[in-house]
């Protein structure tokens, strides 16, 4: 396994796994699993590309897992709890985990943003979004209603 590797060498993801229409806001997001590449285990490193009017996610949180954000270019603009929030490139913001506050990126810009996105890998870990009637479980269970009901 190398040491080194430039970032541009890593495949790059697109995509998301939401079900319609929860989809439509963040399916041209764009990914490089930086510590993949690298075998890491413990945390999840991803370079995310927001082409403009694109989402990070749907607004949500984490019950275990703590999350971390870097603006590497692009101003990004963050939504949270308290509002929304213009962020530029060497600002960064942390979710630690269990704390119900909804958060994502969305670029609201015409230019492309980067983000660096840390993230803890803890299998049980299972969130809500705030904004819509969905819920993520355990592991790779997927997604359902706040009510349980499967997507």
């Amino acid at each position: 396994m190398p040491v080194a590797k430039p970032s541009r060498s890593i495949p790059e993801h697109s995509g998301t796994s939401y079900p319609p229409p929860h989809d439509e806001r963040v399916k041209r997001r764009a990914w490089r699993a930086l510590g993949n590449a690298f075998g890491l285990t413990q945390f999840g490193v991803n370079l995310v590309r927001l082409e403009p009017g694109i989402w990070s996610s749907q607004r949500h949180w984490h019950a275990l897992e703590d999350e971390f954000i870097y603006v590497l270019s692009g101003h990004p603009t963050l939504v949270t709890d308290a509002g929304e929030e213009r962020l530029s490139p060497g600002d960064c913001a942390g979710f630690p985990g269990g704390v119900k506050d909804g958060h994502h990126l969305k670029n609201d810009t015409d230019t492309i943003v980067e983000i660096l996105v840390v993230g803890s890998r803890v299998p049980e870990d299972h969130g809500e979004y705030s904004d819509i009637d969905m819920v993520f479980r355990p592991g790779r269970a997927g997604y359902a209603t706040k009510g349980g009901t499967p997507f």
